[in-house]
C-alpha cells in the first residue's frame, strides 16, 4: 500500500492537482497574507472591542442546558428551560464590584465590560440589568472550551479583576459532564501597597415561572445561596422546577445577601440595591415588601500585592422535558408526555445538584483542566484546536439533550425557540466525530436507537427517531444515514473492544445493510452500486449512481464484513467483501471523471420505488427527476472515504482517484473571496470571506434545477473535507480551509462558539474534531489492544491529545540521531495495549526499549517500510496517571 501511494502522489503532482511544492504554497501563502485574508490563528484565542459583541460560550453540562456568558462578562440566552431560548434572560442577572484602596473613596461597578453599540430600542436600551449603572472600561475575553477567562481594565478601579467560567467537560464521563451548573470565579489582585477591601455581588431574578416566585436563603457544605423556586406552580407544569445562586467557600470572607429587594414602582429596586451596595460593599437585610430579585455578595480584604477568589456557582433543576415544548416530533396523543432530564433523574432540585457539584468541585475542576491543558500543549495548529474545541461546545447547547433514562438525543441544530429538525437524524450526525471519541457512552446510546426500535424487521431505518421510545415509527430511511449508521457502529465497537455489545447490534444492522437489496432498494440488483432512489442530506432524493451515496455504501459493506466476522456470522461476510470489490471497480471506471466523481442521473418509474425511500422533498417526476447534483463538483463526494479513515476501514476506492478528486475541490470549490459569488440560498458567508462551496458547475453544465444547497457553505463540509485532505496529505490546503471558516468566526461578525447551518449549533460542524484525528494520526482498536500513531504534521516533534473508547491523555515523538522517542500518557480511564503502530523516523536506535511505569518490558520490533510496529509479549495496562516510552 505504501509503494502504492508514493505512486499515485508522483502521478496526481503530473496531473497539476497535487500539493504545490513548499516554496510554491509559501509564495501563495504570503500573497494571502499580504492581501490580509491569512494569518494563523492562537489557540487560545483572545477577543477585544467590537470583537467581544457577538459572543456567547455556553456554560452547563452536556445535555443539560446552558447560559452563555457574552463577551463583556455578562450572561445571555438563558436556554436551562428544555427548549432554545437565544435573546432571553432574567430581568436582572449581573455580578457588581466594590473596591476600597486604604482610605481612598471606594469605586463600583458592574462587573462587565461597557456595553456596546447599538444603543438603540423602542426606550433605548430599556432598564433590564440596569445598563444605566456604570461598568468597566474594557475587557479581553480568551476561550478555549469548556474554559473561557476575561481579564477586565479600568484605571478607576484599584484592583485587577478576572474571571473564569466553565462547567465540568471530562472525556469519557458523560456523567460528571453532565451537570446542570456554570461556575463563575472571578480573582482579584490587590496591585497596591496597601489593604485592599473588595466586595462581589450577584444579583439576579428568580427565573422559576411568572406569578408565585419566591427566593429563600440556604447553606450547606462548603456553599451558601439563594434557593430559586416557585411553589405555585404545578407540579407537571413545563416551568417548574428551581434555581441556585451561591457562593463558595462562604467563610473565607463575610457573606451578605438578600433574598430579596425592595419592591416598587418605577425603578426603586434596583435604586435602592446600588445605594446600598455601593455605599459600603455590603447588604443589608429587606424588610419592606419584596420583589423577586435576590443579592449575594461575599467580602473579602486583600493584603498588599495579595489575590484572592470570589467563586460563585449557578445550578438549574427543569425536569419536565415534553416532546412538544422542546419541538420534537412525538408518538401520536404522547406530546405532552414527559420524556426529562437525566440530570432531574439524578438530582432532586437545583440545590442537590450545586451541593454535588461543589463538594467535588477540586477533582472535577482538576480533570477539566488536564483536558484544557493537554489541547493547549499540543503542537496543532492553532485553527485546528480553535475549531476542535469551539464546536464541542454543541454539547452543552440546547441542540443535545438526555432523557430521564440516560439515553442520549440530539436535534440538528437549534432555532430561537424550539429545537431545529429532529430525530438524532442520522445523514447529519454521521459527518460529526466528536462523540464517539469523547463521549463513546452517548455514541452508542444513538446507535442503540438506530438500531433498536428505529429499524424495522426488513431492515429500513428511521432516520429521525420519534420520542417517548419505542411507540411509533418514522417510516423514512435515508440512503447516506443508514450506510454511515453502520460505519458509526463498527466505529463504535473498534473504540469500545465491546464485542458482546456488538454481538447485540449485529442482526440489525444486516438487517440495516441489507435492506439495499430489496426490490425497488438502493442496490436491488446486487452490484454493489447504489442505483436506486436516495435520499440523502439534501434533503431530496438523488436518482442514479453518485459518488455521497455511492460511497457511503462501499464504507458500510466494508463495515459489514469486520462486523460480521467479529460477530461469529461468518456467512454474508464474503458477500459484503464480493459486493465492495464490485461496486468499488464499478464506481472508478463509471463515475471518476479524470478529475472527480460525478452522478449519472437516471430516472426511475414512481411504482418501482420500495416504500420509505422518498421523503417528498425531491422530485416531483422521478422519471425526469429535478434537484440532482449532475456531473458538478461536489464538496463531500468522499464523504464516506473520510468515515472509513477514521475508522481505520482502508481505502474504498482507488487512492490516486481519491487524492485527485480531493485536489479537484480544493481547485473547484475553493473560493478565495465570495465577493462574485452569485447565491440566492441561505447566506453563512458573503464579501471577501473565503470558503468552500457545497457543488461547483465550472467544468459542468448545471441542471436547470440542481439540488437545493448547492451554491451554500456549511461549515460542517469545511471541516470534514479539510480533515479529509489532511488524511491524504494535503494538510496545507486542509488547514488554510479550516483557518478560513474561524476567521469568519471572529465575534465580531459571528460568536465562535455557534456554527449554524440549519440552526444554531449545528451537529454536523462537530466534524471539526477529525481535524484532531486526522492530523494526530491517532487511531485505537481496543478490540485488538493496539494503537496507531502517525503524525501528519510536524511529526519529529509532535505533541496531541488523544482518546478511545476507554481511556484518553496525551502522546508526543521526537525523532532524532538516537531513534525515535515515543511517549503516551494516560490522563483517564483504562488502556490496554499490546500493539504499537508508529511510523519509522530518525535513525535507528542501536537499542530498542519500552518501558511502562518505569518497568521494562518485553517486545519485539518489526519495520516495514516506513512503519514500525512493537508487539508487548504481554499487553500493557496504563491507568490515570501512567505513561508507556518507547525508544525505538
Amino acid at each position: 500500500m505504501k509503494s502504492r501511494r508514493r505512486t499515485f502522489l508522483q502521478t496526481v503532482a503530473l496531473s497539476g492537482l497535487a500539493p504545490a511544492a513548499p516554496g510554491q504554497d509559501d509564495r501563495a501563502a504570503q500573497g494571502t497574507r499580504r492581501a490580509g485574508a491569512r494569518s494563523g490563528i492562537a489557540y487560545p484565542r483572545t477577543f477585544t472591542g467590537r470583537q467581544l459583541a457577538m459572543i456567547a460560550f455556553p456554560l452547563g453540562g452536556v445535555g443539560a442546558g446552558s447560559i452563555a456568558l457574552g463577551g463583556r462578562g455578562q450572561l445571555r440566552d438563558w436556554e436551562i428551560f428544555n427548549r432554545p431560548d437565544k435573546g432571553k434572560a432574567p430581568s436582572f442577572a449581573f455580578a457588581s464590584i466594590w473596591a476600597r484602596s486604604g482610605s481612598r473613596k471606594p469605586v463600583a461597578r458592574v462587573l462587565e465590560s461597557r456595553i456596546l453599540p447599538p444603543y438603540e430600542g423602542p426606550s433605548g436600551l430599556g432598564t433590564n440589568s440596569a445598563p444605566g449603572l456604570p461598568r468597566l472600561r474594557s475587557a479581553a475575553f480568551t476561550g478555549e472550551f469548556p474554559l473561557a477567562a476575561i481579564a477586565f481594565r479600568d484605571a478607576a478601579l484599584p484592583a485587577a479583576v478576572r474571571l473564569e467560567a466553565f462547567t465540568p467537560f471530562i472525556p469519557l464521563d458523560a456523567d460528571e459532564s453532565g451537570l446542570p451548573v456554570a461556575v463563575l470565579r472571578y480573582n482579584v489582585r490587590n496591585p497596591a501597597a496597601v489593604p485592599l477591601q473588595v466586595s462581589i455581588a450577584w444579583s439576579l431574578d428568580n427565573p422559576v415561572g411568572a406569578q408565585g416566585r419566591m427566593n429563600e436563603h440556604r447553606a450547606g457544605q462548603g456553599i451558601e445561596g439563594l434557593y430559586m423556586h416557585n411553589p405555585l406552580l404545578a407540579g407537571t407544569d413545563p416551568l417548574a422546577g428551581s434555581f441556585v445562586l451561591a457562593a463558595l467557600d462562604p467563610g473565607t470572607g463575610k457573606l451578605t445577601y438578600q433574598p430579596s429587594w425592595r419592591e416598587g414602582r418605577w425603578w426603586v429596586g434596583p435604586l435602592l440595591f446600588w445605594d446600598d451596595f455601593s455605599s459600603d460593599g455590603e447588604l443589608s437585610p429587606v424588610a419592606e415588601r419584596k420583589s423577586t430579585v435576590g443579592s449575594l455578595c461575599l467580602s473579602r480584604e486583600l493584603k498588599p500585592g495579595g489575590e484572592a477568589d470570589f467563586t460563585f456557582l449557578l445550578a438549574w433543576h427543569f425536569p419536565n422535558r415534553t416532546p412538544e415544548r422542546c419541538g420534537w416530533r412525538a408518538a401520536k396523543g404522547e406530546e405532552k408526555t414527559v420524556i426529562g432530564n437525566w440530570y432531574s433523574s439524578r438530582f432532586r432540585d437545583a440545590w442537590e445538584a450545586a451541593q454535588y457539584a461543589a463538594e467535588r468541585l477540586p477533582g472535577l475542576e482538576s480533570r477539566t483542566r488536564a483536558f484544557v491543558q493537554a489541547m493547549r500543549d499540543s503542537t496543532l495548529p492553532g485553527s485546528v484546536r480553535d475549531a476542535a474545541t469551539a464546536n464541542l461546545s454543541t454539547f452543552v447547547s440546547t441542540t443535545c439533550f438526555r432523557t430521564a433514562d440516560g439515553a442520549f438525543h440530539a436535534f440538528e441544530g437549534s432555532n430561537n425557540d424550539r429545537g431545529c429538525c429532529y430525530g438524532n437524524c442520522t445523514h447529519v450526525w454521521n459527518y460529526e466525530a466528536a462523540t464517539p471519541h469523547l463521549f463513546p457512552s452517548l455514541s452508542r446510546s444513538l446507535r442503540e436507537a438506530a438500531f433498536g426500535f428505529s429499524t424495522d424487521p426488513e431492515g429500513r431505518m428511521d432516520f429521525r427517531q420519534i420520542l417517548p421510545a419505542g411507540k411509533e415509527r418514522n417510516g423514512q430511511a435515508a440512503t447516506d444515514g443508514q450506510m454511515g449508521a453502520i460505519m458509526k457502529l463498527y466505529l463504535d465497537w473498534r473504540l469500545s473492544g465491546d464485542t458482546e455489545w456488538l454481538k447485540r447490534h449485529w442482526p440489525a444492522a444486516r438487517r440495516a445493510l441489507e435492506f439495499s437489496w430489496v426490490p425497488g432498494g438502493w442496490d436491488a440488483d446486487r452490484d454493489g452500486v447504489m442505483e436506486g432512489v436516495q435520499h440523502n442530506t439534501y434533503d431530496v432524493e438523488f436518482y442514479g449512481p453518485n459518488p455521497l451515496c455511492g460511497i457511503w455504501y462501499l464504507g458500510a459493506l466494508r463495515a459489514g464484513e469486520e462486523m460480521a466476522r467479529a460477530a461469529g456470522d461468518n456467512g454474508p461476510a464474503g458477500e459484503y467483501r464480493r459486493l465492495f470489490e464490485s461496486g468499488s471497480r464499478w464506481i472508478d471506471a463509471n463515475l471518476f471523471n479524470g478529475q472527480y466523481y460525478v452522478q449519472k442521473v437516471r430516472g426511475i418509474p414512481k411504482d418501482q420505488v420500495a416504500r420509505g425511500l422518498t421523503v417528498g422533498m425531491g422530485a416531483a417526476d422521478p422519471n425526469h427527476p429535478d434537484f440532482q447534483a449532475g456531473e458538478g463538483c461536489l464538496v463531500d463526494q468522499l464523504l464516506g472515504q473520510y468515515l472509513a479513515h477514521i475508522a481505520g476501514l482502508g481505502y474504498l476506492l482507488n487512492p490516486k482517484n481519491i487524492a485527485t478528486a480531493l485536489a479537484s475541490v480544493y481547485k473547484y470549490n475553493y473560493r478565495e473571496s465570495l465577493e462574485t459569488h452569485e447565491s440566492v440560498q441561505r447566506i453563512y458567508a458573503l464579501n471577501d470571506e473565503a470558503a468552500l462551496v457545497i457543488c461547483d458547475y465550472s467544468r459542468a453544465e448545471r441542471p436547470e434545477v440542481p439540488f437545493p444547497y448547492f451554491a451554500e457553505a456549511w461549515t460542517g463540509l469545511e471541516y470534514s473535507t479539510a480533515a479529509h485532505m489532511m488524511f491524504e496529505g494535503l494538510v496545507t490546503q486542509g488547514v488554510r480551509v479550516v483557518e478560513n471558516v474561524r476567521r469568519r468566526h471572529d465575534g465580531e461578525k459571528r460568536n465562535p462558539w455557534n456554527e449554524p447551518e440549519c440552526g444554531h449549533h449545528y451537529a454536523r460542524a462537530m466534524a471539526a474534531w477529525a481535524l484532531v484525528v486526522a492530523l494526530s494520526g491517532f487511531r485505537c482498536h481496543a478490540g485488538e489492544k493496539s494503537i496507531e500513531a502517525k503524525p501528519r504534521i510536524r511529526p519529529e516533534n509532535f505533541t496531541c491529545f488523544w482518546s478511545g473508547g476507554t481511556a484518553w491523555g496525551t502522546f508526543s515523538q521526537t525523532a532524532g540521531p538516537r531513534g525515535l522517542r515515543f511517549r503516551l500518557a494516560v490522563k483517564g480511564g483504562t488502556l490496554e495495549c499490546r500493539k504499537v503502530q508508529l511510523a519509522a523516523l530518525g535513525t535507528p536506535a542501536p537499542k530498542t526499549a519500552v518501558r511502562a511505569g518505569g518497568t521494562a518490558l518485553e517486545h519485539r520490533v518489526e519495520r516495514a517500510g516506513k512503519e514500525t510496529v512493537v508487539t508487548l509479549a504481554r499487553a500493557a495496562v496504563l491507568k490515570g496517571g501512567e505513561e508507556l516510552e518507547i525508544l525505538v
